[in-house]
């Protein structure tokens, strides 16, 4: 299920940023070609003031989606200044501190995002330029959170059984074989 979660997770968040990079792309060509003459016929007749609402939304969920993969991979923003100061026990004890708060506030993130959702899904309230129903926008909360709250169980249990933190190596580049490793 890790791998599938893993996978759902990497796939969703390149499909927002790819998607959202061309319905930008779209629109500002088209704005462009909106002043050019004998073109601007064509162009002024399409409406593309959904654009920027997509664009808004593709981004909300990428980033809810975007810190859940921040927790799993270790590049999630941290404050860890007084952590490094610790070592040993009191180390590992705030470390375990910390990744069970995040899940005990993502968790509450979710739980109030799930109602909310709820009770906005028993109304008639939808977007204004896409006329989509605003659960739909939302619903982006309870399961970007819940996913997060996973993640950071997911740390913490790994963490509390002997496994490494995740860290990320800002000098690696995936897909990149380091030239200094490399056998010669």
């Amino acid at each position: 299920m890790n791998r599938f979660l893993n996978h759902l997770e990497e796939w969703l968040i390149a499909f927002l940023i790819g998607a959202a990079t061309l319905v930008i792309f779209f629109s500002v060509v088209h704005r462009f070609l909106s002043g050019v003459p004998y073109i601007q016929d064509y162009t002024v007749r399409m409406n593309v003031s959904w654009a920027q609402e997509l664009c808004i939304f593709m981004f909300v969920w990428m980033a809810k989606f975007g810190a859940a993969y921040g927790v799993r991979t270790g590049i999630h923003v941290g404050v860890d200044v007084i952590i490094r100061k610790l070592t040993g026990k009191p180390q590992r004890m705030l470390i375990l501190f910390g990744l069970l708060a995040g899940a005990l506030f993502t968790g509450t993130v979710a739980s109030l995002g799930a109602n909310f959702v709820y009770h906005i899904a028993q109304t008639d309230q939808t977007s204004v330029d896409m006329e989509i129903p605003m659960w739909w926008v939302y619903l982006c909360v309870p399961l970007g959170s819940s996913l997060m709250c996973y993640r950071f169980l997911q740390v913490a249990w790994n963490f509390a059984h002997g496994e490494d933190l995740p860290h990320h190596d800002h000098g690696h580049v995936e897909g990149v074989e380091d030239v200094a490793a490399a056998p010669a």
